[in-house]
């Protein structure tokens, strides 16, 4: 009697790109480094590297909104609409687009 070997399937845990994407954004991700440069044991220029990537609703909770106060993000004289008011009215637009095309019947 010859024993044969059998293929056992073990279904693998496959993540995708938008997996991936939707983890960091919603957990978080963190970079940071410092970079020296140095000449005969004299320090001449440190830089500070810290990156950040996250959604904006997962940077509010942690207290980062830096960009509801930015001048080149919020209103400024003779202006109507903010940056900010632009993509939410666009996003607001995009969901009505979005619902439309759900209803049956389409």
């Amino acid at each position: 009697m010859s024993m044969q070997a059998r293929g056992v399937a073990v279904p693998r845990e496959t993540t995708t790109l938008a997996d991936l994407l939707d983890r960091v954004l919603d957990k978080g991700l963190v970079v940071a480094g410092d970079i020296s440069v140095s000449l005969a044991n004299v320090e001449l220029l440190t830089i500070r590297i810290r990156l950040l990537v996250c959604s904006i609703d997962k940077a509010e909770q942690i207290g980062l909104n830096w960009w509801r106060y930015d001048r080149s993000l919020t209103k400024s004289d003779g202006e109507d609409q903010t940056a900010i008011g632009r993509l939410e009215k666009r996003i607001a637009e995009l969901e009505r687009e979005l619902e439309r095309s759900r209803k049956p019947g389409r």
